[in-house]
């Protein structure tokens, strides 16, 4: 066990303290005071020294001491001076805060710039890191907090904050112990399989609540349903069948009838005689014309085979020009490049030799022989006249080349005009030829005989003409029969539609009961679904309850007198975690009195040091509400209202007093 034990605290300037030393001996020590004389400020300042927070866990608050007026006096540091005994080892911890004040070049006075804070760990100064680290190296602040405070645990803390501390003091309790301790809870471990109870908890109330949705929205779905149904109350399905099957009779025989009337009789026969005689009369125009036609279309396949020939003349003259154009091109291109190399060989032929060499030694820089400055000087002409010659019999080579190629291109073109020549009086010829054949197409094509006078064609003209006559004069007859049955015809389709429109109202009102069956048996296997999630839903809140009544029991077996409920049930059944403190069945923070809050508070603070194997310095807060503290294990600050003390004072054991200063 760690312990922490307070022996000096000195205040100055701190919350309007001007200057306190509160001795306490690492004893159990009573400080009286009268209203707004700084007990409270006492524990602010300890607080303060370790963590940079008041005793209400607050970081940002007010520990400057200020005039009558609530101004801040300049340049007034304000400090807390700590001595503790950890472990019967000395240790001293002071912090003080200060104004900055700074002069500006040509200001006349300084001015103010912001606050420091200086550290000192056994009165040698320390850089703020290294004074932080030492105070957590003596214990965290969140476990200091809880051991310093009757009030911490109870009234600062969040309730999820004060559950997680319990279930660590306590120790867990493992799902398994749970559900071998409830027999209503067998079912669990298969319904649960991989998932933890706030898990399932959480798949369950997804399920639900997409089940309430669906299950809100099938009452919609059969009233739309319901609101397509057609209304058959004065329908008969089966009189409306045996009408059906009627009319279709009905329809069956008048389209037979309509059938007759359209093939039957001496129309039909009629029209079979003139199909004849037309075909009769085609026989006698392709007599009159098979001859004519033989001698034509002979004449027109020559003429077509002439004109292909003239096709095949054109293209080839056009097909030769463009080449003379092309050969023309590159004879020019030739020409050109001749003209060229003309002018680079007078070039190369008016070049002279320069004789210009090096006369002196190039490694010692003596000049050089006469004999070898003579020699040097004939290798270099004769170097360059060899490059010369060669230089201009290559230009002359191209030239003589460029020459006979323009001889052959202009020999090429000659032909190929003579070739032309050749081709344009074949043209002539074969274009007379043509003219002759078509001449002798309107010939042929003048002397086909006129058939119209045939005596032949005459009569099968005239009998084809009464024929169609006689026939008109049936069909006028047989179109208002054949009328008549068409319009009987569509009346009785009518009919027949407007009933099959009346029956297929039966098979909508069967389509809609059956989906309105559908949707009612969905409804039904959801409601179970629902059912068993509910069912399941009771199983993890059992499991729930037995968890916290064993947890309560086991909490509650590390305390003396504080107890705690860690869940509550809601009107509907279900269970809410809540983490409230009470004694003797009376609610902390709704109808315990001050000095049953302050033990309750000993009591978990002598629990939570026995937990964490620290005792720290316990400052009690209107401690005389407490007529008997109970007994623990640290040192006890009590803070004391007393209105006759003007000033704090000091109890000791001994009874001992030491006012402010």
């Amino acid at each position: 066990m760690k312990t922490i034990k307070l022996l000096q605290l000195t205040l100055k300037n701190f919350k309007g303290v001007k200057c306190f030393t509160f001795d306490a001996q690492g004893e159990n020590v009573k400080v009286y005071g009268d209203n707004a004389t700084g007990k409270t400020t006492l524990f602010d300042g300890f607080i303060w020294l370790l963590f940079d927070k008041d005793s209400q866990n607050k970081k940002d608050f007010q520990i400057k001491t200020l005039s009558n007026s609530g101004d801040n006096y300049r340049g007034l540091d304000h400090e807390v001076e700590g001595s503790f005994l950890i472990n019967d080892k000395k240790l001293t911890l002071r912090k003080v805060f200060s104004e900055k004040w700074t002069k500006k070049r040509g200001a006349a006075q300084a001015e103010f710039s912001g606050h420091s804070t200086d550290y000192f760990i056994d009165s040698v100064p320390a850089k703020k890191k290294d004074f932080v680290d030492k105070v957590a190296g003596i214990v965290d602040e969140d476990i200091f907090k809880l051991l310093t405070s009757p009030a911490y645990f109870n009234e600062q803390l969040h309730w999820q904050k004060r559950r997680e501390i319990l279930l660590a003091v306590c120790g867990g309790i493992t799902d398994q112990e749970v559900i071998e301790s409830n027999k209503k809870l067998d079912k669990l471990p298969s319904i649960l399989r991989d998932r933890s109870i706030e898990d399932h908890r959480k798949v369950i109330v997804a399920k639900r609540a997409e089940i309430n949705k669906e299950l809100d929205r099938i009452p919609i779905r059969i009233d739309e349903v319901q609101r397509t149904i057609p209304d058959v109350a004065d329908l008969d399905q089966e009189s409306i069948n045996d009408e059906i099957t009627y009319l279709k009779r009905e329809i069956e025989e008048k389209e037979k009838e309509i059938s007759r009337i359209q093939t039957g009789g001496e129309v039909a026969n009629k029209e079979k005689q003139l199909r004849e005689i037309e075909s009769e009369i085609i026989n006698i125009k392709n007599e009159f014309q098979s001859a004519s036609h033989v001698k034509v279309n002979e004449q027109r396949r020559h003429l077509f085979e002439l004109q292909n020939d003239l096709d095949t003349l054109n293209h080839e003259v056009k097909r030769k020009e463009r080449q003379i154009l092309s050969n023309k091109e590159i004879s020019n291109n030739h020409s050109s490049g001749t003209q060229r190399l003309r002018e680079d060989w007078h070039a190369v032929n008016n070049r002279q030799f320069e004789n210009v060499h090096n006369t002196d030694c190039p490694t010692c820089g003596q000049a050089l022989p006469e004999e070898q400055i003579q020699a040097a000087h004939d290798n270099a002409l004769a170097s360059f006249n060899l490059r010369k010659s060669k230089e201009l019999e290559e230009i002359s080579h191209k030239g003589k080349v460029n020459t006979q190629r323009v001889k052959d291109i202009e020999e090429k073109n000659s032909l190929l005009q003579q070739e032309i020549n050749d081709l344009l009086t074949s043209l002539t010829s074969k274009q007379e030829e043509i003219n002759g054949v078509e001449e002798l197409i309107s010939s042929l094509q003048k002397e086909v005989k006129d058939f119209g006078s045939d005596p032949v064609y005459t009569a099968k003209k005239e009998q084809a003409l009464k024929i169609e006559s006689e026939i008109q004069e049936l069909q006028s007859s047989v179109n208002q029969a054949l009328t008549k049955a068409r319009d009987e015809l569509s009346r009785l389709k009518v009919e027949l539609n407007s009933l099959q429109q009346d029956i297929s109202k039966f098979n909508l009102v069967k389509q809609a009961e059956s989906r309105i069956e559908e949707l009612e048996a969905q409804e039904k296997e959801l409601a179970g679904q629902f059912e068993d999630l509910e069912q399941e839903l009771y199983l993890t809140e059992e499991f729930i309850r037995t968890k916290v009544n064993l947890l309560e029991d086991k909490i509650n077996s590390k305390f003396k007198y504080a107890r705690f409920n860690l869940f509550k049930t809601n009107i509907n059944g279900g269970l809410e975690e809540i983490c409230d403190t009470t004694y003797k069945g009376v609610p902390y923070s709704t109808g315990l009195n001050n000095a049953a809050r302050i033990n309750i508070g000993l009591d978990i603070i002598n629990t939570l040091s026995d937990h964490h194997g620290v005792s720290a310095p316990i400052f009690v807060d209107n401690s005389e509400a407490v007529t008997q503290l109970i007994e623990v294990k640290s040192q006890v600050v009590s803070l004391v209202v007393s209105e006759a003390d003007k000033e704090l004072r000091v109890e000791y054991g001994k009874h001992l007093d030491k006012e402010a200063i």
